[in-house]
């Protein structure tokens, strides 16, 4: 299956609560605090009860475990093009997911069903979303919460049966751990999060950037946008957690489009992410990406395509961080070693070298900031009602633990925080702030002087920097090639001559993880954050990744797909518009 994450995707969960005094009580995770509970966690727990006492299906089948989950969305969206609005939207939310454990912890309802391949595993993961009524009426909500109780637990019950059945006539199973694990209750009541903006304002900015497009006739398509929402989830489960917090996530995102006369679509997308409207930042400094992002996706359209390679590079910052979020991150999620569909590339590495002795690897979603950055891969706690926690993965080059969920595998029996959906998914292991950390750090400076000195050892005529990373994709299961592709959009040849550096494009970087880690020299000492959105089995989720530049002994390219149709025959418009008021 691919694992995709891209920068340039807006979705909306991000953060901002308030501090409060952690206690530990009753064998609770236990904040006190004055912030006042939403009454429909009364509700939620209400009819969680009744639930528990009363569902029985065939067999004498009881639910084990049930959780209600509730996501609460404002969200805003303001985005316009060449001067003139697009769109203007404001909008609520409040969506309900039911989790309901038939069997018990050591086999339940979400055990892999062997042989049915991706489309069953795919109906395996799938949940389903229940719209809750906005104003807190209490029988509207009970009638739902009801409703969709009824339909999760006959799904479960019926699943079970195949569970069962699947056990009798399959092979032992190479990974016997147990479905679900037993994890202390949290309960947690934080302050409900309310953000807004002042659309107006946001809607004039946003016409007055876009507009600064109109001057250049060659960009086709254009966008400035501002995301924004304040996401509050509440939660209760049978063993006793009750939670709620929320976050908020602000985003002015700036995209355009062009297409070479040889008919390669070309695009370039810049972001800025906060946790409040007041995090954003000033219009001087917006005005400044739009034109920057003019200049490079102008030189990108002519720019030579360049031609298959292998060979030494750079991967700056931001761009390593998109590097091994897909190549490594995906790899070590917890549920990927003991699913039988999946290739296992870590599974049974742990204690071994699987990267640089300089090299460590951690995740750790309850970090909000990096330096002044915000982190979109924070959360307080995870979709499993679970704290975030850090997970210590890589140290000095030798894999210590995995992403882990409440699904157990082989030696982990806990989960480290990090079972992630978005609603309507159930949860699995997945990335939150991965931070790649290095003690082989030179200057910026240095480091490519270390490439230029690779490409000469190696008989090169240039090594390539890639200075901005869109996204990319990675191949985790079997019955596919072990590989990934990760997609540049801003790559320089860098020669050994002492030539300027030279800007090109039509690149794609392939390989394999195992081979690429081992290719890695040094880093930069320049730590910079890739703030994305990335999509898996259980939907989309905000992540954040954290590295320093990194130089690659060897790393291969390709050519990137290319559209054959050519640019629009007639001028547009805009081009039209500046001839007439030049000749005023």
């Amino acid at each position: 299956m691919k694992r995709r994450s891209r920068h340039f995707e807006c979705r909306f969960f991000a953060c901002a609560l308030a501090a409060a005094m952690l206690l530990t009580w009753s064998a609770q995770q236990v904040v006190q605090g004055a912030d006042k509970a939403h009454p429909l966690l009364d509700i939620l727990q209400s009819e969680m009860d009744l639930s528990m006492k009363g569902l029985v299906g065939a067999d004498d089948i009881k639910p084990y475990f049930i959780e209600y989950t509730v996501s609460d969305q404002h969200s805003i969206s303001i985005s316009a093009t060449l001067g003139a609005l697009t769109n203007e939207s404001e909008n609520r939310s409040r969506l309900l997911d039911v989790s309901v454990r038939c069997g018990d912890y050591a086999c339940d309802n979400t055990r892999q069903i062997r042989g049915q391949g991706y489309l069953g595993a795919l109906e395996g993961r799938m949940g389903g979303q229940t719209a809750l009524p906005l104003d807190d009426d209490p029988i509207a909500t009970r009638h739902a919460v009801w409703l969709a109780t009824d339909e999760q637990f006959k799904s479960a019950v019926r699943r079970l049966a195949q569970v069962k059945a699947n056990l009798k006539v399959k092979v032992e199973e190479e990974d016997p751990s147990d479905d679900f694990s037993k994890e202390e209750p949290s309960v947690h009541i934080g302050p409900w999060v309310e953000q807004s903006c002042d659309r107006v304002w946001w809607a004039e900015r946003m016409r007055k950037l876009s507009r600064r497009f109109r001057d250049h006739p060659q960009i086709y398509s254009s966008s400035v946008s501002l995301s924004g929402s304040a996401g509050n989830r509440l939660a209760v489960n049978s063993e006793g957690s009750r939670l709620q917090f929320g976050r908020g996530w602000w985003r002015v995102g700036i995209y355009a489009t062009t297409i070479a006369e040889d008919g390669m679509e070309l695009w370039q997308y810049k972001s800025f992410d906060a946790h409040s409207p007041d995090g954003l930042p000033d219009e001087n400094t917006l005005a400044d990406a739009v034109d920057q992002l003019i200049q490079e996706l102008k030189a990108l359209r002519d720019a030579p395509i360049v031609d298959p390679y292998t060979g030494p590079a750079i991967l700056m910052n931001r761009a390593s961080g998109v590097f091994f979020h897909e190549i490594f991150g995906h790899r070590i999620e917890g549920h990927r070693q003991k699913d039988v569909e999946e290739g296992q590339t870590f599974a049974k590495k742990i204690g071994k070298e699987v990267l640089p002795s300089f090299l460590s690897v951690i995740d750790d979603p309850s970090k909000r900031q990096f330096g002044k950055i915000d982190l979109n891969g924070f959360f307080e706690f995870d979709d499993e009602s679970v704290p975030a926690q850090p997970a210590r993965l890589v140290e000095q080059g030798v894999l210590k633990s995995f992403l882990l969920s409440r699904s157990p595998t082989r030696g982990f029996t806990k989960s480290n925080g990090h079972g992630r959906a978005q609603p309507g998914m159930k949860p699995v292991a997945r990335q939150g702030n991965l931070y790649v950390e290095s003690t082989k750090q030179v200057p910026f400076a240095e480091l490519r002087k270390l490439l230029i000195e690779e490409v000469r050892r190696q008989d090169k005529e240039y090594g390539l920097l890639f200075s901005d990373i869109s996204g990319g994709f990675t191949m985790t299961q079997r019955w596919m090639p072990q590989a990934f592709k990760v997609m540049p959009i801003l790559v320089y040849k860098v020669y050994a001559d002492g030539r300027p550096d030279e800007l090109v494009r039509g690149v794609d970087i392939v390989g394999t993880p195992l081979t690429c880690f081992s290719k890695i020299i040094a880093t930069g000492d320049d730590p910079d954050v890739f703030n994305g959105v990335c999509g898996a089995e259980s939907g989309m989720v905000p992540v954040s990744a954290i590295s320093p530049s990194i130089l690659v002994e060897q790393i291969e390219i390709e050519k990137k797909q290319k559209a054959q149709d050519r640019p629009p025959i007639l001028d547009a418009p805009i081009a039209s518009e500046r001839k007439a008021t030049a000749q005023r």
